[in-house]
């Protein structure tokens, strides 16, 4: 937009209007500014004003562009005190409290990018090439001039210094923001209000911070609601997290960490698909050279009421942590686990939590329940809960329990294995609990390449629709905070990086998304090569009857594990369920009281679900089935 100088009329009525200015000659409006909008605002240095802003009793305001349609009422400092990059370039010490692997933040942040510079340091040379764009960028990002963006709100607040805001923003009632950038967009608003306090920030685009929350050194990615007195420092807080009453320090929270409770702690840790417990807390201190340690959950983890944890330690996928654990463990071998603790003792229990309601329902809650509607999304999300590096970590935790088996004695209760004790008696149950998941994965990435031809195809074509191209394979996979990515090409990337063959960071995001989209492929792959090694053939070369095989376990399996996440689910409307329920009356009443509340098992719409699941696996597998009758 052009600008021009105030005329002489305009700076008449504008002091009218009870403004005053420095230097008038400093202030820039559009062709058609409406100076009878503006009352009450002290102009000091160069302020562009765009058109139909409406400002009213701003106590100071200095160094900003007002863009068009903005409204800004009631606000006592509105500033940019010198050049500044509003809050890129600041590095914050995430992940360990007591620093070495410092983030540099920059509005346009990704999970995946944040991920490699916080994990990555056992390559300097990569840690270098990487801030070095980080720091191109940042630089880039620099000016002694603030924005204020088109149809931006901010009323009735307090301080706002060095602080960069796009449009549509709504800032309400905040007490101090200093040293930032609120990255809104135009389909995707932010909203800051009531008593917010932050310093040293990043937000992105659909966020909402309020009701006295207190961030300091802090990145706030895309559709993240943080709240209710909420308190952090030196954290990240990455897409659809939610974080209110409780307090962060040094976190890693990747997408969708949730932690809805008062006297929560989490510190020094990394995170994604998180829920933590009323009262979680964690330590991690040496108490001799000070909080060096630091703690791993990987995604889908839960903790239980006040559970503890002394770091480090190290959670599997899709684990549940209940009790309070004094002895550094690593499960990360053993996804879908119980860990509890008893007379001093973490004990795990593998593969249990795969067949609750509670796991079934998040894996189909999350994708739901994405907030982001900027068409740009700079967190790449997985959200399959059977993936290769899922079922990776499975094969490797039935080798481990086989192993265990092998090597103990038959009056031993126990087996220990990374400070954790597990049941001798469970091992081979929990070996064939998760063999049940394999099969389901392996089942359902086959039946979506053959359903693709089952239709009007020819079974004489399975042969080139299942092969694989080898160049994609690789044997072992990463979650880079919500993504799920082959580790070769994870390596390429940062080899790329190395040869700085990559410029600047566009290209490296441009990079990481046509990695995402070919996970399909990639995961195919895999999971062809997985098939090959159990039947010592080529994936083309398998016979129908044992393609079949692999259908029927598919089915098999599946409805059995709806069957067993049913079962679960059955126990919320058991007898034990209803104490509490009828409080002055019999159990008919009981009953009939918890009905009207809960409703009734058989019409529970998570059950019905399942229900109409086995239905359709069954109906597929049949369908599948018969096509391949045709090639025998």
């Amino acid at each position: 937009m052009s600008y021009r100088k105030l005329l002489s009329s305009e700076i008449e009525l504008l002091k009218i209007n009870g403004c005053k200015a420095a230097d008038w000659e400093e202030i820039n409006v559009a062709h058609n500014f409406i100076p009878e909008l503006i009352e009450d605002v002290n102009f000091s240095g160069q302020v562009f004003i765009g058109t139909n802003v409406k400002m009213q009793r701003i106590f100071h305001l200095s160094n900003y562009t007002i863009e068009d349609g903005a409204l800004l009422q009631n606000i006592n400092t509105l500033s940019v005190e010198a050049e500044t990059s509003f809050g890129n370039g600041i590095s914050i010490s995430v992940f360990n409290e007591g620093g070495g692997r410092e983030l540099t933040m920059y509005d346009v942040m990704s999970s995946q990018i944040a991920y490699m510079l916080v994990t990555a340091r056992h390559d300097k040379r990569f840690i270098q090439n990487l801030e070095n764009l980080i720091q191109e960028y940042c630089n880039s990002r620099k000016s002694s001039i603030g924005l204020i963006g088109k149809d931006s709100i901010i009323k009735h607040s307090g301080i706002i210094k060095n602080v960069w805001i796009e449009n549509k923003a709504l800032i309400e009632g905040i007490t101090y923001l200093s040293d930032g950038t609120v990255l809104s967009s135009d389909l995707d608003p932010i909203e800051i209000k009531s008593g917010v306090s932050a310093k040293k920030f990043i937000i992105q685009s659909g966020s909402t911070i309020s009701d006295g929350v207190l961030l300091d050194n802090c990145f706030v990615g895309q559709g993240v609601r943080i709240g209710k007195q909420y308190s952090a420092e030196n954290s990240v807080f990455f897409a659809n997290c939610e974080a209110f009453h409780g307090e962060a320090v040094s976190i890693f929270a990747g997408p969708y960490t949730v932690t809805h409770h008062k006297s929560s702690l989490l510190i020094a840790a990394m995170f994604s698909f998180y829920n933590a417990g009323s009262g979680t807390n964690q330590s991690n201190h040496m108490y001799k050279l000070g909080p060096l340690h630091q703690g791993i959950l990987e995604r889908g983890s839960k903790t239980g009421s006040f559970s503890y944890m002394l770091w480090p330690s190290h959670v599997g996928a899709f684990s549940v942590v209940i009790g309070k654990h004094y002895t550094n463990f690593d499960s990360s071998e053993f996804p879908f686990s119980y860990i509890n603790e008893e007379t001093g003792k973490s004990l795990l229990t593998p593969a249990m939590n795969m067949f609750t309601v509670g796991t079934r329902r998040d894996s189909l809650k999350w994708a739901a329940r994405d907030r982001r509607k900027d068409p740009i999304k700079f967190d790449k999300i997985r959200f399959e809960l059977f993936n290769p590096y899922i079922i990776k970590k499975i094969i490797r935790g039935m080798t481990r329990m086989k192993e265990l088996l092998e090597n103990a004695r038959k009056d031993q209760e126990y087996v220990i294995y990374k400070g954790l004790h597990i049941k001798r008696l469970l091992l081979k149950t929990c070996i064939k609990y998760y063999e049940m998941a394999v099969k389901i994965y392996i089942g359902h990435e086959l039946i979506k390449r053959i359903s693709e031809n089952s239709e009007s195809g020819n079974p004489e074509n399975l042969p080139v629709l299942l092969k694989y191209d080898a160049a994609l394979l690789s044997e072992d996979w990463i979650d880079a905070a919500g993504m799920i990515i082959p580790k070769n090409n994870y390596d390429d990337l940062i080899a790329s990086i190395n040869r700085a063959e990559i410029k600047n960071l566009k290209l490296v995001d441009e990079k990481i998304e046509i990695i995402n989209s070919n996970f399909e492929k990639y995961s195919w792959a895999w999971c062809a090569k997985l098939i090959e090694e159990r039947y010592n053939t080529k994936i083309e070369k398998l016979t129908a009857e044992q393609l079949s095989q692999l259908i029927k376990d598919w089915r098999e399996n599946s409805i059995k594990l709806n069957n067993m996440i049913m079962k679960d689910a059955e126990k919320e409307f058991d007898q034990t369920s209803k104490i509490g329920f009828g409080i002055d009356s019999g159990d008919e009443i009981r009953s009939s009281d918890f009905e009207n509340v809960r409703g009734k098992y058989e019409e529970n719409k998570f059950v019905l679900e399942l229900i109409k699941e086995s239905e359709q696996i069954n109906a597929l597998a049949e369908k599948t089935l018969f096509f391949l009758q045709r090639k025998i």
